[in-house]
This record gives C-alpha cells, sequence and structure tokens, in this order.
C-alpha cells in the first residue's frame, strides 16, 4: 500500500511493511512476537533492580548483614523474573518463526509463479545462477530478518527505552554518566550504514548475484577448462567478479568502518570507565554515602546490558539494509513481463505464418534485431531463414512462440495476431528445438514425454523410433527407461538434439520452429537428423506441418519451399534455391563459401618436412 508523503508525491512503503505482505494473516503473528520479544526486555531489567534493592538493604545494615532479612525474597523475584524473560522471549520467536516461514515460503512460490508466466526470452537476458540467487537467496535472507532479526530489534528498542529510564531513576547524574558511551556508539552507527553504507549494502549484495551467476557459468564450464588445463583466470568473468566482491568488502571493512567500529566496541566495552570518575567527584559532597554507593553497585552492573543492547542495534541496522535490497530484488522479479492472455482471445483459422513490418529492438540495444521484415509461410509449407551471423534469424524465430513481442508490426498465425491469442492455445500450436537443448535428470522415457505428459509409453516409443534414436536407446544400459546423467549416461550434441526432435514430433503440434537443430551435430548424426526432419514435417495424420528453420548449414534447408535471406535485421532476398542462385546475391555468395568449406582439405607437401 502506498501512502501520500504530504507534499503530493506518493511514498512507496516501507520494506519491512512490503515484506509482511508475503506472510498473509500471519503477519500479526510478527506484531505479536515482537511485543512480547519487547516486554522479554522490560521484564529482564528486573534481576537488575532485584540487585539494587539487596545492595541497598545491605549496605543499609552494613555490618550488621542478618538483619538484611528481604535479601532472600529479592532473589527469589530476580530468579522468577528471569525465567519470565526467557518464556516470553521464547514465545516470541516462536511467533515470529511462524511468520517468517510463511513469509519466504509465499515469497518463493509467488516468484517462481510469476517466472512460469514471465516470455521464454526473459531467461535468454537473466542468467539462471542470478534468478536462482533472488528467488532462493532473498527469500533466505528476510527469513532471518522476520524470525530473529525483527523480534531482537523490537526488544533493543524497548532495552534503550527502559535503559534510559533506569538510567535516571535513581540518580540521573550517575545515569547521565552512562549514556555517554551509548551516544558515542550510536554516532560512530550512523556513520557507518547512513548514506555511504547504504550505497555499500545495494553494491554489495549486487556483487553477491553477479558472483553467483558467474560462478553458475563456470561450473558449468569445467569441462572446457580442464580439457585445456586453464585454470580459473581462463574464465576471467567469475575471476573478476570474486575480486570486485574481494575489493569492496575489503575497502568497505578497512577504509570506512574500520576506525568507528573500533571506537564504538572500545566505549560501549569500558563504560564503566565513564561512570568511575563521576563517582569519584561526586562522593566527597554526597550527604547519604550509602544510598549512593548502592546507586553506584546498580550502574556498574546494569552498564554491562550497554554492550549488548548496541550490538542489537547495530545488527538491526544492517539486517533491514539487506532486507530492503532484498525485497527490492525480488519485486524486479515479480515486474518482469508476462505473457497476458487476451480478454477475448481469437483462433487462427489455420497453421499459416505471416511477418508484417516486422520490428524488434533487445533492451538496452542501439541497434534493431528486425528492421521492417515481411515474409509468408503458407500452412503446411516450409520456409528457411538463412544469412550471416547477428541477421536477426534466432530473433524472428522466437517470435513466432511469443517468446518476445514485437516493437513494431505484427506476427500473424492463421490470419491472428499471437499477441490476441491465448498463450496456452499458442504453445499447442507451436513445437520448437533450439540449438540450446536441456535434458532433466530423468529417465529418457520421461525426457521425451515432457512435451506430452499424458502420452503412452508406445507412443514415446514410437516417436523416439521416428527421430532416429534406436541407437541412442540400444547403447544405453536401462534402454528407454536410463536415467539422464547417472551412472555416466550422457549423450553427444548431436544425440540430444535427436532427442528433442523425438519430443517435437510426440507434442504433434501443426507448427514446428527449428533453430539450429543441426548445430553440434557430426555428419553421422546430421543424417539422422535430416531423417527425423522429413518424419517431423509430417503430421500424425499424414498433413503436413507449417515449419520455419534456422540454419547456417546450407546443405539442410535445399529442399525447403522457400528461403529468407536475412541481413542486419532485414529481408534481403526471399526464393527458392535454385531462384536464389540465379540471382547472385547474397545467398549465391553464402553457397559458393559454402561449398568450398565442403571440399577444403588438408594436404601434407612431400619433402617440405611439414
Amino acid at each position: 500500500m502506498e501512502t501520500d508523503s504530504g507534499d503530493g508525491s506518493v511514498r512507496a512503503p516501507h520494506p519491512i511493511a512490503r515484506l509482511l505482505a508475503f506472510a498473509g494473516t500471519r503477519r500479526r503473528l510478527t506484531y505479536l512476537g515482537c511485543a512480547l520479544s519487547a516486554a522479554s526486555m522490560l521484564v529482564g531489567f528486573g534481576p537488575y533492580i532485584c540487585i539494587w534493592f539487596v545492595a541497598r538493604d545491605l549496605i543499609a545494615v552494613a555490618p550488621r548483614w542478618g538483619e538484611a532479612t528481604a535479601v532472600g525474597s529479592y532473589g527469589w523475584w530476580a530468579l522468577g523474573l528471569a525465567v519470565g524473560s526467557i518464556a516470553l522471549y521464547f514465545a516470541g520467536l516462536m511467533c515470529t518463526h511462524l511468520a517468517a516461514f510463511r513469509c519466504a515460503s509465499a515469497m518463493r512460490k509467488r516468484a517462481v509463479e510469476h517466472l512460469m508466466h514471465t516470455s521464454l526470452g526473459y531467461f535468454d537476458t537473466h542468467a539462471s545462477g542470478a534468478l536462482r540467487r533472488v528467488v532462493d537467496g532473498c527469500a533466505l535472507e528476510t527469513e532471518g530478518l522476520l524470525a530473529h532479526k525483527l523480534p531482537d530489534t523490537a526488544g533493543s528498542v524497548a532495552m534503550i527505552v527502559g535503559m534510559l529510564a533506569l538510567f535516571f531513576l535513581f540518580d540521573w547524574r550517575l545515569g547521565t554518566a552512562c549514556l555517554i558511551p551509548v551516544v558515542i556508539s550510536l554516532a560512530c552507527m550512523f556513520y557507518m550504514m547512513g548514506g555511504r553504507g547504504m550505497d555499500f549494502m545495494t553494491r554489495y549484495m549486487g556483487s553477491l548475484v553477479k558472483m553467483n551467476k558467474t560462478g553458475t557459468e563456470y561450473v558449468r564450464g569445467i569441462p572446457v577448462v580442464k580439457v585445456f588445463q586453464q585454470t580459473v583466470y581462463s574464465f576471467r568473468a567469475f575471476h573478476d567478479a570474486i575480486e570486485e566482491f574481494t575489493r569492496l568488502a575489503q575497502d568497505y571493512a578497512v577504509k570506512w568502518c574500520q576506525t568507528p567500529q573500533s571506537l564504538s566496541l572500545t566505549v560501549i566495552s569500558a563504560a564503566a570507565g565513564f561512570l568511575v570518575p563521576i563517582a569519584v567527584l561526586l562522593a566527597p559532597g554526597e550527604h547519604d554515602l550509602a544510598r549512593f554507593a548502592a546507586n553506584f553497585a546498580f550502574y556498574a552492573i546494569f552498564s554491562a546490558v550497554i554492550p549488548t543492547a548496541m550490538t542489537r542495534v547495530m545488527f538491526m541496522s544492517e539486517a533491514f539494509q539487506s532486507a530492503a535490497d532484498a525485497i527490492a530484488r525480488v519485486e524486479e522479479v515479480l515486474a518482469a513481463p508476462v505473457i497476458e492472455a487476451p480478454a477475448t482471445p481469437r483462433v487462427p483459422r489455420d497453421n499459416a505464418i505471416r511477418f508484417e513490418n516486422v520490428s524488434f529492438t533487445y533492451t538496452g540495444a542501439d541497434e534493431p534485431a528486425l528492421d521492417q521484415v515481411s515474409f509468408e509461410i503458407p500452412a503446411g509449407s516450409t520456409v528457411a531463414l538463412v544469412g550471416p551471423s547477428g541477421g536477426g534469424k534466432t530473433t524472428a524465430a522466437s517470435l513466432v512462440p511469443r517468446f518476445w513481442d514485437v516493437s513494431a508490426g505484427r506476427v500473424l498465425v492463421g490470419g491472428v495476431d499471437v499477441r490476441d491469442m491465448d498463450p496456452a492455445d499458442l504453445m499447442d500450436r507451436v513445437a520448437f528445438v533450439f540449438q540450446a537443448n536441456r535434458l532433466f535428470s530423468q529417465s529418457i522415457l520421461e525426457n521425451v514425454r515432457a512435451a506430452r505428459p499424458e502420452a503412452t509409453r508406445a507412443e514415446v516409443m514410437a516417436a523416439l523410433e521416428a527421430a532416429q534414436c534406436q541407437d541412442i536407446i540400444e547403447k544405453l544400459p536401462d534402454g528407454v527407461d536410463t536415467v539422464y546423467g547417472a551412472a555416466g549416461a550422457h549423450l553427444s550434441g548431436g544425440e540430444a538434439q535427436r532427442l528433442m526432435l523425438a519430443r517435437a514430433i510426440l507434442k504433434d503440434a501443426p507448427i514446428v520452429v527449428l533453430d539450429e537443430a543441426t548445430a553440434f551435430a557430426d555428419p553421422e548424426n546430421e543424417a539422422k537428423i535430416q531423417a527425423a526432419f522429413g518424419r517431423l514435417a509430417r503430421g500424425r495424420d499424414g498433413a503436413s506441418r507449417t515449419v520455419l528453420m534456422v540454419a547456417h548449414r546450407l546443405s539442410t534447408v535445399r529442399r525447403a519451399d522457400r528461403i529468407i535471406v536475412l541481413d542486419r535485421g532485414r529481408a534481403v532476398e526471399q526464393g527458392t534455391h535454385e531462384e536464389l542462385l540465379a540471382a547472385g546475391g547474397l545467398y549465391a555468395r553464402m553457397w559458393a563459401d559454402y561449398e568450398q568449406a565442403v571440399s577444403w582439405k588438408i594436404r601434407s607437401t612431400e619433402g617440405s618436412g611439414r
């Protein structure tokens, strides 16, 4: 809920309020837990007051100690108050833990649920390591804040208020002496935590996310690093992230916090050092020396509370800064664009695809990835997108299943703008195989069945056979029931690509998008993938599917019904293979380069010594 700041501007709610919103009805337990923690701290002052009564009575009858008959009852009161303080604190923590667990769980669920509805293109620009750090790590940090830091903060506030009251309850002069180290410590904390401290926490959390992201990428690239016998320095981004984090933490700790932190710890640990000189100066002028001695004994003992109170305040400030940054990062994920279903979804009349003056620019890019691109793919035909790297082929393919929404123009399926279709209907109509494939740590059967969970085992086996996967199944120890990644059950890039084709065949969608489907294939795998393409292009009922194919290997597109040549985001040529060769344009030059590369061989020169 937003509030009016008084000057007409709208002020965002406090991070704690935004955080507690995730706890739902259990936020009341947080308030109750904080109240119990505050009450625990106030009750915890009781034993100190009992000590003062004991000291007062003993000093009053000294040396006739036996006349101090109430000392025993004070002791029992002190014990009871101490036990009561512990019980209240324990009950408070139970309440705040229940609320914290609900808040962290709701935060994770809402973030993951939101990501499930986010456009798939979002994950191309946000690494999985960084998202995991935000969704899981930030929820974990806020859990600690609500479960421990927040009730401790309430207790600390109650402790400071009660401490200030007690400072002036018995002798305001001695109380003022105890207050001096508190003021100095608070000034040091404001120096460390305010201004630059807030900026540090933001950069600190950003550095953690960056290190987590690059660390995940490095772990995935370890096989390459080991093959070439390189060190962590070979993965410069990971090394630089570690160096940045180290430098950031060291600079803040040494250059900014060392002196004020040392001063703060010194003065609060030596609070009695401020008390003794004042007591020495005041003692000669006291008329009731016994009472003054009792007061001094109380303040000397009570000064031991000061380090505990100030340490809690310091950790409270750090926790609030961390929580504010964590909730901001989670809210950033929750603000990611989602694919919204239109109020009145339209149903395509067929499976034809049409690009009408489509332009698209990635966020932060200076130049458009696609610029006024127009072409048509009739229902049941196969159209290939080719062109130099960076020409916009993959971008164009990703606009059909609506991984991104166009910046201008329209992408039509069956005469309907994809933005006017129900996203679930669009996903049901499109099967896609991209060069970056993901196999789960499940059996091969379940990996393929992910395309259509209700498919029978026989249907999965038929899809695997159509995708030319028989040799893969035969070499696995448990056949189709082999768990991928277990006991050395790994596949080559080309073999994984064939499994992706089996998924697409099993889904039996009327539109197929292929992006560099032979990118990781050796000649043997490529031949089998090409055979699988032929099967994929036909549905179970024998009708031809609409196929949009992106390829660098021109041999895979010769038989396409139409070839679109993209260069620097523009469609510069269209036609069949023969028509484009006859035109003598960019495609003809690419084909000549391809034929030259295919015929290229390494030859030895006799007698050259090479």
